[in-house]
């Protein structure tokens, strides 16, 4: 028996399961550098397959784009992220937690979303040095891009 499997018994959820994370999802990754958490990058990969880079030529379900500051300009990022987005996709925005080298203030994100045609819906605890926000395209305008 595998440990995620020990862990699903005894109720404990993955991090895939707070990040809407299926299996057969495409899912992008961007901004990976030596810091990102992961514990959290093996979960996903566990429960998707491979994470697919930047350059790719699918359509993808979901994005995650670890930003630290002084990573660029965040709007930048999430129109960049768009791109090969479903239109029911998910972008998650993972900053370091506040006290965290390149800590992200939460105000930059909600005011860079809106910007880039996206609003936030939740946020979550990512890891130990990680905070999740999940962004979505507007239901008015889905499928107008």
């Amino acid at each position: 028996m595998s440990a995620t499997a020990g862990h699903a018994a005894e109720g404990v959820r993955s991090p895939a399961d707070r990040f809407g994370i299926g299996p057969e999802m495409v899912v992008m990754e961007m901004g990976y550098d030596d810091d990102v958490d992961h514990d959290l990058r093996d979960s996903l990969i566990e429960r998707c397959g491979e994470l697919v880079d930047e350059d790719t030529d699918e359509v993808v379900d979901a994005v995650l784009l670890w930003y630290r500051d002084g990573d660029g300009d965040l709007v930048d990022l999430l129109v960049d992220a768009l791109g090969p987005l479903a239109d029911s996709g998910m972008v998650w925005v993972l900053t370091p937690k506040a006290g965290r080298d390149g800590h992200v203030e939460p105000s930059d994100i909600s005011e860079a979303a809106p910007t880039a045609g996206l609003q936030q819906t939740s946020t979550v605890s990512a890891g130990r040095d990680w905070s999740g926000a999940r962004l979505v395209a507007p239901r008015a305008g889905r499928g107008k891009r």
